[in-house]
């Protein structure tokens, strides 16, 4: 799936969440949108979505605008929130049955996908159990098993390294995004941990203030930087210092 933004603009009341932001993410990469604390990093990810109406410029998706009545485009991408319950009281499969119905993929064999998924993630055991009685990280490894059951073209997740899962549903998290990518998925996750930026990611987009303060791959970043480590951490050094003159 080819995603471009073209002067994105999002406003709530006083604050611009995004601020003309106009990007290309193409087929296959892993994109780590990084920023701090209220830099716009969601709200990017719920335009993409399809959740957020932007302002200004728009969504383009396969050469198309993105609207948020065309439901051909939204059962091409899947948006995992930092708490993605979709119905606390029910059950972890009732909540796997529904996003599958809703995506149209509850076909015969997809029990199979599942139960090796749930397998997977520890969570065969749980199948049963209603969401809101599970821990925070069982939650999200339950709905990223019913997203990779989905097998969507487009991967929006938000923090999904600090979703409170454990380290065998991190690194099988990694181990499907790369395995999906090179398959032509486009995977775009928010981050504020450096280190997994730098380590897990095709290219990289810092977003500052609502602004794209850089987007390339890392290995151009650091080129530019002329220095191999903590390219990530002098650039926001330097944002913070620039904000501090201004």
């Amino acid at each position: 799936m080819h995603i471009e933004t073209r002067n994105l603009t999002k406003k709530y009341l006083f604050k611009t969440a995004l601020d003309d932001v106009s990007m290309e993410i193409e087929p296959g990469q892993i994109v780590c949108v990084l920023g701090v604390n209220g830099a716009g990093k969601t709200t990017l990810l719920n335009c993409l979505a399809g959740l957020a109406i932007p302002d200004g410029g728009e969504v383009v998706v396969d050469g198309k605008e993105f609207a948020r009545d065309d439901v051909e485009i939204r059962r091409k991408l899947h948006l995992m929130p930092d708490f993605p319950i979709l119905f606390p009281n029910q059950t972890l499969m009732r909540n796997l049955t529904i996003m599958l119905r809703l995506y149209e993929r509850d076909v015969p064999g997809m029990e199979h996908r599942v139960v090796a998924l749930l397998k997977e993630f520890d969570l065969l055991a749980e199948a049963r159990s209603v969401m809101n009685t599970l821990s925070r990280g069982q939650a999200y490894k339950g709905i990223l098993a019913g997203m990779l059951a989905v097998d969507p073209e487009l991967w929006l997740l938000d923090e999904p390294f600090a979703s409170g899962m454990d380290p065998n549903g991190i690194n099988a998290l990694k181990t499907h995004a790369l395995e999906a990518s090179k398959r032509g998925r486009t995977i775009v996750y928010t981050t504020q941990i450096l280190e997994i930026a730098e380590k897990f990611s095709t290219r990289v987009c810092i977003i500052h203030e609502g602004k794209i303060a850089a987007y390339a791959p890392l290995e151009d970043l650091k080129a530019e930087a002329n220095q191999s480590e903590s390219v990530l951490e002098n650039l926001f050094r330097d944002l913070r210092e620039a904000d501090g003159q201004a």
